[in-house]
């Protein structure tokens, strides 16, 4: 049998959990997920592990935070005057938004905390820091 490698388009089915056994992405089950490895569309833990698999093969492939999402940075989450914040959006704590940077480029953030007069912005990416495991069944190579 051939071995999925770089370059191959593939097809699998998988569930993404972390350490304490919380799904956080589980794609359609009638529906295998395509993507091209090395092709950088996922984060590079994952592609690592699907390469030298077999069509039928199941493994559990374990992402690092520095071959998933990176390491949380603390220079990313700010305190902002609720007054800053657009009109149009009523914080909640968990809700993510999407606001405007400085230099007028939008950036998603979540929002982690909040009192009367300010709320916690957070702009790492909500799976920032954790090692991630995923369980695959390669579909198809094609």
């Amino acid at each position: 049998m051939s071995q999925a490698r770089n370059g191959d388009t593939v097809k699998v089915h998988f569930t993404g959990r972390l350490e304490n056994g919380e799904v956080f992405s589980k794609p359609k089950e009638d529906e295998p997920f395509e993507f091209t490895l090395g092709s950088g569309e996922l984060i590079p833990g994952f592609e690592k592990g699907i390469v030298g698999m077999e069509v039928g093969e199941t493994k559990t492939i374990t992402a690092p935070p520095e071959e998933a999402f990176g390491p949380r940075h603390k220079e990313l989450i700010v305190d902002v005057e609720k007054t800053d914040l657009p009109e149009n959006i009523t914080p909640a704590i968990g809700e993510q938004i999407q606001i405007r940077q400085k230099d007028g480029n939008p950036i998603k953030v979540t929002i982690t905390d909040m009192n009367e007069d300010t709320v916690t912005l957070d702009a790492n990416h909500p799976l920032a820091g954790n090692t991630l495991f995923f369980h695959v069944e390669l579909v198809e190579i094609a």
